[in-house]
């Protein structure tokens, strides 16, 4: 397996969930910019349609991400008014939580019991969907969610930025480059998030806290990402002729994203 696993503060379970979370808000940006949420909404439009699904169950949901977003250009769609959004994750952000349930929108809701996508036996019915997170996991642990997926017959989403652009040895080559133009990043794109605290500015601009760990993380997350090569690899041991995987890419023109979907037969 050619992926490797790189250092995320993020995954280190003393790392400070505010900072954690300013990280996340200035991610949502950055997907806005290269059409993530475009593309994202476009795959997930067409597969529930296809499986005749009114539910999202986003997993590792954590500070809510993108997926509200994508839920407003999903509902756009014909036939696809009534689809709703659960967000769950194993360790629910309360904060977010609470948040979601104060916006009193029926249409999204956050789970404040813990939701393991280690096993989705009596999970919440519908489109199970992982992004931007899936490869946080190593390899025992997203082949167990794979598993998980498959051996409960629940359809799953994963989708990821991209696919991995470059060998791991050129990007260790261009890995200061690559933390300089993170970090740049960071600055540009924080006047645009939302909620933007007193806090986050303070961290970005006078103690430019924020864009040094958003950029170590966001460099370190492109070696960390399963190739489709990567996927075959987890994927030997689960095939079966009763639930299909497939792997894609945005259509031309709907933004950007790589997925890899999982459905019962």
């Amino acid at each position: 397996m050619k992926r490797v696993h790189t250092l995320e503060f993020e995954d280190l379970a003393w790392f400070p969930d505010a900072l954690r979370n300013a990280m996340t808000r200035v991610i949502v940006v950055f997907s806005r910019v290269v059409g993530l949420r475009a593309g994202l909404a476009a795959v997930l439009s067409r597969v529930l349609r296809e499986e005749k699904l009114d539910r999202v169950v986003d997993l590792g949901s954590g500070a809510g991400g993108v997926m509200p977003d994508v839920l407003e250009q999903i509902r756009q769609q014909p036939g696809l008014g009534d689809v709703t959004l659960l967000l769950t994750d194993l360790y629910p952000n309360r904060d977010t939580v609470e948040a979601v349930a104060a916006q009193g929108r029926p249409e999204i809701s956050y789970r404040a019991e813990p939701l393991s996508a280690l096993d989705l036996e009596g999970a919440p019915g519908g489109l199970k969907t992982m992004v931007n997170c899936f490869h946080h996991m190593r390899p025992p642990q997203a082949r167990a969610i794979l598993e998980s997926a498959q051996r409960h017959r629940q359809p799953l989403l994963v989708y990821e930025i991209a696919e991995p652009p470059m060998p791991f040895v050129l990007w260790c080559i261009g890995l200061p480059l690559n933390l300089a133009f993170v970090a740049l990043m960071a600055f540009l794109l924080t006047p645009f998030v939302r909620p933007l605290s007193f806090g986050q500015l303070f961290f970005t601009y006078v103690i430019p806290i924020i864009p040094l760990f958003y950029a170590w993380d966001g460099a370190n997350s492109v070696p960390r990402v399963y190739s489709r090569a990567d996927l075959d690899e987890l994927l030997e041991p689960l095939r079966r002729d009763d639930y299909a995987w497939e792997t894609g890419q945005a259509e031309k023109g709907q933004g950007t994203g790589f997925y890899l979907l999982g459905r019962p037969l």
